[in-house]
């Protein structure tokens, strides 16, 4: 789904300052709401580590002691069991001003990208199933090779990298021949840029922050994987907490006739009427006068099915 407050606003339209950004943080759709998230999460542990130093409370202790222990993932696979809800929190987890801003940065541009040619849902899946990805390729390692023995007891995993890494490869391999404006480097195509982070992560699994590179490996096959599985038209399929995959059966037709699935179907049906809510906020945000050709053309068909 094209990012629609990037058209042509008018001679008279004056954009107010923020607008674009408060106008995507009341969203409601899982792009927001993850990033919401991970700031939340940011913002509440740096709370608690400044109530922390008013008291004389090491910081190391509130890290060590609360933060990294019940929150990030233990790389000692036999002390999982007592912390499994860290699979998912650790994606969610900063402790670090530049560890998330850059985290989300990346998020941000390119799950823009990466909702130009797959739904809300899959997005949401992509992210969690690509933490999921990282922290099974960092326990593996963690726990197979001699190199790590020394790190296992006191190594935690947390960071939205894995995840993030997850939706930069989906668009990579999806749509190779993508390419963005980079400072420096001029146009460049999502697959190069990616194909540029794995080789970077997979030589650095012997650094100081072998546990963040092997998760980012991780998401970034399960990017792979997903591609792989969404091509060959299987999809995903959230039935009473239980995810799966299907083949999608072919009984419905869409506008141009040709017979489509049950899931496609759906989906269509969603980004359009997510495109429809994000013009109508445009249009209560900037006024009517300040859409484009397309977003007024699209309203206008909208309106007509009704």
């Amino acid at each position: 789904m094209n990012n629609i407050y990037g058209g042509n606003y008018g001679s008279g339209y004056r954009p107010q300052p923020g607008a674009e950004l408060r106008a995507f943080f009341r969203r409601k759709d899982a792009f927001a709401r993850l990033l919401i998230i991970n700031l939340a999460v940011m913002l509440v542990v740096s709370f608690v580590r400044l109530v922390a130093a008013l008291y004389q409370i090491p910081d190391a202790l509130i890290l060590d002691g609360y933060v990294m222990e019940y929150l990030a993932v233990p790389a000692d696979i036999h002390f999982l069991p007592w912390r499994v809800w860290t699979v998912v929190t650790y994606m969610f987890l900063h402790v670090d001003f530049f560890h998330i801003l850059f985290n989300m940065l990346w998020f941000y541009w390119f799950g823009k990208i990466f909702l130009e040619y797959f739904d809300q849902r899959f997005l949401m899946i992509n992210y969690l199933a690509g933490g999921a990805a990282g922290v099974v390729m960092y326990l593996f390692f963690y726990n197979t090779f001699p190199l790590f023995d020394p790190m296992v007891a006191d190594s935690r995993l947390l960071g939205a990298s894995a995840a993030v890494m997850a939706v930069v490869a989906a668009v990579a391999f999806y749509v190779p021949d993508y390419s963005v404006q980079l400072f420096l480097f001029g146009r460049i195509k999502v697959f190069y840029i990616a194909l540029a982070l794995f080789i970077i992560d997979f030589f650095m699994i012997t650094g100081n922050n072998a546990g963040g590179h092997l998760a980012h490996i991780g998401g970034a096959l399960w990017g792979y994987l997903f591609v792989r599985l969404y091509t060959k038209g299987y999809r995903f399929r959230i039935r009473r907490m239980n995810l799966g995959f299907s083949k999608p059966k072919m009984n419905k037709t869409y506008s141009s006739g040709r017979p489509v699935s049950d899931e496609e179907y759906r989906r269509r049906k969603i980004e359009e009427q997510e495109q429809i809510d994000n013009i109508l906020d445009k249009i209560k945000l900037s006024g009517y006068n300040s859409l484009t050709a397309k977003e007024k053309e699209l309203l206008f068909r909208a309106s007509n099915k009704k």
